[in-house]
């Protein structure tokens, strides 16, 4: 009787652990924070504080996603994918449009546009960064003209000569506080330069020059954009591509129609942190510009 051998039976082998799910990015962090806070600024929001019907069947707290989406006029898609923490593209535009239905105050706008990794492109209307000790500074300085820039030279804040020498600050709208486009589209400015095509000329070259840090800033490019549009000036300058280094300064010949011509001595300064905002001022290069200047801060004439 002949004996067959068995092959021995295979052992099973141990089924292999599930992967590990990959530990989260920053990116993947921060859409979760972004989804958690406009999920909770959505449930803040009643509908009649947005101007719409509450209606019979309201279970969600606040506002419903699609009634956001409608606020802002995006896709109702799109923005339950924000939610949802999806991977997208979200432009400033759009996160203008949800921070206005979701009326976020302007600390809360700021987090939207830091969670989102987007630039606001809209001047801030509080001027954040200008502490009380910068603003008394700005008072002590006059009669001498002085503003608070940023490095896109939005005028964050002044005192009352560099808002006289300019032109009335106070009446325009925060957007259109910027020296760029002052100098470039406001006549009353336009008017003060004496030598105005060499002082353009300088500060488009400037401008060049800061913006190279700045190239897929929304905030910059927005500028940019309406500064070629309104000005064939500027565009004619910003097609020469030319470049001056932002500390280039030099005495300021300013003409004014009350105290007649000024020399100025013109000075800029970083404040901290990071750096913040920039201390520009104008001092007298002459005792008489000093007395024009104190004439035109008391409002009357030399």
């Amino acid at each position: 009787m002949t004996t067959m051998l068995q092959e021995p039976r295979p052992v099973d082998a141990p089924a292999p652990a599930p992967a590990s799910p990959p530990p989260p990015t920053a990116d993947d962090v921060r859409r979760g924070e972004l989804a958690a806070f406009l999920r909770s600024r959505r449930e803040r929001v009643s509908p009649e504080q947005a101007g719409l019907p509450r209606g019979p069947r309201r279970r969600t707290p606040g506002l419903r996603r699609e009634e956001v989406a409608h606020l802002a006029a995006v896709g109702v898609t799109w923005y339950t994918w924000l939610e949802q923490a999806r991977d997208i593209k979200v432009s400033p535009q759009v996160l203008d449009a949800v921070a206005r239905a979701l009326r976020l105050d302007r600390s809360e706008r700021s987090h939207l546009f830091a969670l989102a990794n987007a630039v606001d492109p809209l001047p801030e209307t509080d001027c954040p960064g200008v502490s009380a000790d910068l603003r008394m500074m700005l008072d002590r300085l006059e009669p001498f003209p002085a503003c608070i820039q940023n490095s896109r030279y939005d005028i964050l804040a002044y005192n009352r000569t560099y808002s006289a020498l300019m032109c009335d600050l106070d009446k325009l709208p925060h957007e259109e506080r910027n020296c760029m486009w002052l100098a470039f589209t406001n006549a009353e400015v336009r008017a003060t330069f004496v030598d105005r095509e060499e002082t353009i000329r300088a500060m488009a070259a400037k401008f060049r020059a800061a913006m190279a840090e700045h190239l897929a800033d929304p905030a910059w490019k927005h500028l940019l954009a309406k500064l070629l549009r309104a000005s064939p000036e500027f565009r004619a300058l910003w097609a020469r591509h030319e470049v001056a280094p932002v500390t280039a300064y030099r005495v300021r010949t300013l003409w004014h129609a009350r105290t007649g011509e000024l020399h100025l001595n013109h000075t800029s300064l970083w404040t901290g942190p990071h750096p913040g905002g920039r201390l520009v001022t104008f001092t007298p290069a002459d005792a008489t510009t000093h007395e024009r200047l104190t004439a035109l801060t008391r409002g009357g004439t030399p």
